[in-house]
């Protein structure tokens, strides 16, 4: 797709996590060489895509942004047997690839930042070392056993709560990373 890229899709996934961590994203855009107005200026153009009657759907729509997935699977949620695909990692986040998930017939139900296969998750002895972008949903899964899941106010937003022998605890993501946490 001509002017739209990994970096620009970087960008796009940049503009949710903004609300919660400004800073990080600062920072992810100086990497990137983006000023403010491009990430606004391509979040806007991604969302009149999305809408668009002639933008492709479901797998193609990430090919002609991201390339070809790495690989592809069968994953079944209960009797549902659903589609995933996945990309190699963005710059941005090393060791983590994009993934989405497909209903039958195609439409994409979901999509987030994963843990790359053979990539180690990072030692997370307790609460404390749930910062900032520092895992994705899988980990916190892995670590903590036990984790409510729930959607968030918006398609790429996710909260999980997990309670620890220190109380209960909400680990809020945006497309599958680590944003924040707040004790309940």
């Amino acid at each position: 797709m001509k002017g739209f890229a990994r970096r620009e899709f970087q960008l796009v996934l940049l503009r949710r996590m903004a609300d919660y961590q400004p800073g990080l994203v600062e920072d992810a855009m100086r990497e990137l060489g983006a000023p403010r107005t491009e990430m606004r200026e391509v979040n806007a153009r991604w969302q009149r895509m999305l809408r668009s009657r002639s933008f492709p759907c479901g797998t193609r729509r990430h090919e002609a942004v991201l390339g070809p997935p790495a690989g592809t699977r069968e994953r079944r949620i209960g009797d549902v047997a659903c589609e995933v695909a996945w990309w190699p990692p963005l710059s941005l986040w090393p060791g983590l690839r994009f993934e989405i998930m497909m209903a039958p017939g195609g439409p994409v139900v979901h999509e987030w930042l994963v843990r790359d296969e053979g990539v180690p998750a990072p030692r997370l002895e307790s609460v404390d070392d749930l910062v900032p972008w520092s895992c994705v949903v899988g980990d916190v899964d892995e670590r903590f056993g036990t984790v409510a899941h729930q959607d968030g106010d918006v398609p790429s937003r996710w909260h999980a709560t997990l309670t620890t022998p220190d109380g209960t605890f909400v680990a809020h993501f945006v497309w599958g990373l680590l944003q924040t946490v707040t004790s309940v």
